[in-house]
């Protein structure tokens, strides 16, 4: 790491919560001023190695990336100027383990932006340092040329991916998406190189769609999803593209499980309120015959009250199970909230759907399904509500309420019943 013109350090906590430098290369002394100790044995207290005044709102940078709460933190870039002094540092905070316990520290990597390249040194040191450089990165950066092949393919590549470098450097670009997205792969290119303009200063990282999450292929064929920024590069009268390539696979399946929770009822799996309110509303646009019910469980304060809430949750777990399957025909079954529970048929007209409405009830009020839970079994029955579509109806929340009425009549001719609104 002393060869190359790059500062690199290894920034942690010590018990007392004070910076401390945990390793370092010659160059970090050079930017911290200290004198440069081969010898130097580590950890060294941050502020007994860092005492230049310019550096203070690096200092403030690193304490506030150990304030975050964040599991995973993105790489932040910190310019240090002072004078002639120019150094773009990046931070980018990582956890690994040291003596079997799990360590948070702070990487971090800076360049003397008015370090001048020595006009004799030969090419191959320059080029051994920008390899250096570049499988130094934690993101995969790949190039390609105009003919759409690899040029570069770096560690962090290697790693994602699944290939050495020697295996795709000169295969197509196309290696490395899903099928379905090759075909189009080269007019997404034309259209980002005709719309790039880098003299714009952005806000954002460039982007091939009008969105920068895709998605790659390992060598294995399975799906990664990536976070990808992309720039084009004029080299020697043609063209290359850069793009770095971040693995988000982790902060996919938690977007994933939080959409899920957010649709999904906790104690019986079935789609709640929300996700049934949408779907209806879906209906509603494109669907012109369709019914909807409202279910609600008779007397269900009373099975509470005699049995217990774990037996109350046990009947609403078998209620949930059995109406997901009441019909062979597309319907979404939902819970909408305590004790009551909503269907969508699309396609059922108020003769078909009050059948289906009908041949649950009755099927609850026999008992005519499987229990699995240890829990004794506790008879119970349903009043239902069921209403067609109007041809003129748009309205989402008036269609519920002329169910709701229906369920009220139900409840109020004795329940255990089915009616038609």
């Amino acid at each position: 790491m002393n060869d190359i013109a790059i500062c690199t350090a290894m920034i942690g906590l010590d018990e007392n919560r004070q910076l401390i430098v945990t390793a370092c290369n010659n160059q970090f002394f050079r930017l911290t001023g200290a004198p440069v100790n081969d010898a130097q044995t580590f950890p060294v207290p941050f502020d007994v190695m860092v005492t230049d005044s310019a550096l203070h709102q690096f200092r403030e940078k690193l304490l506030a990336c150990f304030a975050s709460d964040r599991a995973q933190q993105p790489e932040q870039i910190q310019d240090i100027r002072e004078g002639s002094v120019w150094w773009r540092l990046s931070l980018k905070p990582i956890r690994h383990q040291r003596d079997d316990a799990s360590v948070r520290e702070i990487l971090v990597t800076g360049f003397d932006m008015n370090a001048k390249i020595d006009q004799r040194q030969e090419p191959e040191v320059e080029a051994s340092r920008y390899r250096a450089l570049v499988d130094l990165a934690y993101d995969a950066i790949v190039t390609m040329d105009e003919q759409h092949n690899i040029t570069l393919f770096n560690r962090a590549a290697e790693n994602l991916f699944g290939y050495a470098s020697a295996e795709v450097i000169g295969r197509p670009i196309v290696t490395l998406l899903p099928e379905k997205f090759r075909a189009d792969h080269p007019r997404r290119v034309k259209q980002f190189a005709d719309s790039y303009q880098p003299n714009l200063r952005r806000t954002s990282a460039p982007r091939m769609d009008e969105t920068n999450s895709v998605y790659g292929q390992h060598r294995d064929g399975s799906i990664i999803p990536v976070e990808i920024a992309v720039s084009r590069i004029n080299l020697n009268g043609g063209v290359e593209f850069m793009a770095v390539v971040r693995d988000i696979t982790d902060r996919a399946r938690l977007m994933d499980l939080l959409k899920k929770q957010a649709t999904t009822d906790a104690l019986t799996g079935l789609p709640n309120r929300r996700e049934f309110l949408e779907y209806i509303e879906t209906l509603l646009g494109n669907t012109d015959v369709f019914s909807v019910f409202i279910l609600d469980i008779d007397f269900f304060k009373e099975i509470n009250d005699a049995h217990g809430h774990d037996a109350g949750d046990e009947v609403l777990r078998a209620l949930a199970k059995v109406g997901t399957s009441m019909t062979s025909r597309p319907c979404l079954f939902a819970r909408w909230g305590g004790e009551e529970f909503v269907a969508a048929l699309p396609g059922a007209d108020a003769s078909v759907a009050y059948g289906i409405a009908d041949a649950l009830r009755k099927r609850y009020e026999r008992q005519d399904f499987e229990r699995v839970s240890p829990l004794e079994s506790i008879p119970f029955t349903v009043s239902i509500g069921v209403v067609t579509r109007e041809s003129d109806e748009a309205d989402v929340d008036t269609l519920m309420k002329r169910a709701d009425r229906a369920l009220y009549r139900a409840k109020k001719s004795g329940r255990n019943r089915v009616e038609a609104g």
